[in-house]
């Protein structure tokens, strides 16, 4: 599985629990960390933890390795590490704070709306 199939599990497993602004950054050409960071928030803690479990269940469900979760003890920030997708799932006023889409303005923006059935 490549990393755009990987990218796209992480955005539709997202999306079916509510979370908002789903954006995703090609950092192919940008950073040697990953391919694609995978951005999105919710309005609770609760929300930020269902929507990181979700993603956790659809890409072990898919055999994607996770290789680290982080943040859910607080879930103001959990990041999940797919290899080469990062998804990081906020609460809103963090994702603002930390606003990781200004601080890799040069990634350009993957159009998902193909991604997520209506």
């Amino acid at each position: 599985m490549n990393s755009k199939e990987i990218a796209q599990i992480a955005v539709r497993a997202a999306d079916s629990k509510r979370a908002e602004d789903i954006v995703v950054l090609d950092m192919e050409n940008v950073s040697l960390m990953a391919d694609y960071f995978v951005i999105a928030d919710a309005n609770s803690n609760r929300q930020v933890k269902a929507i990181a479990d979700e993603i956790t269940s659809q890409a072990s469900a898919a055999d994607v390795e996770i290789y680290q979760v982080s943040g859910k003890e607080s879930a103001k920030w959990i990041l999940i590490d797919l290899g080469d997708v990062i998804v990081h799932v906020f609460q809103k006023d963090e994702r603002e704070f930390y606003n990781l889409e200004k601080l890799w303005s040069e990634a350009p923006l993957v159009d998902t709306r193909d991604w997520i059935e209506a």
